[in-house]
């Protein structure tokens, strides 16, 4: 059974401004250990990224999967659901939660993934550091580099 894992961290900018590095799903690999390979194959109306395909490599193991995106309103974030995958992934739900916090970013991300492999709880929880340091350290590191 898949269990959801969650982190938070303060980012020292504007929602539009994390959301704008969050949508730059092409610059994954340059900022997002783990992450090779990025590419947008569909945009809405508003230019915004709704399907990205990504192949991922972590200490062996590896993945590609195409994803489906959905804009919360007033920049306020971002969800996602798994359109393929193979590989070490079946499924992935998640999102990005952007709240205003004095002069930056309340960042919440949430996250559901259902490995195709089996893996022992301590894999598991290690495995989930990683992908929490990713999303919140990472993103952090780079909106607040720009």
């Amino acid at each position: 059974m898949a269990e959801q894992t969650e982190g938070e961290v303060q980012i020292d900018a504007s929602p539009a401004d994390v959301l704008a590095v969050i949508k730059d799903y092409e610059a994954y690999p340059t900022w997002a250990d783990g992450i090779t390979k990025a590419e947008v194959m569909e945009r809405d109306s508003k230019g915004r990224p709704i399907e990205v395909a990504f192949e991922v490599s972590r200490m062996g193991v590896g993945a590609k999967y195409t994803l489906a995106y959905k804009y919360k309103a007033k920049d306020g974030g971002v969800s996602w659901t798994t359109r393929s995958a193979s590989g070490a992934v079946r499924d992935i739900k998640g999102e990005y939660a952007l709240e205003p916090s004095g002069k930056g970013t309340k960042v919440t991300y949430r996250t559901t993934i259902v490995p195709a492999i089996p893996m022992m709880g301590f894999m598991k929880r290690q495995a989930e550091k990683i992908i929490i340091g990713t999303a919140l350290d990472g993103l952090k590191k780079r909106v607040e580099s720009l």
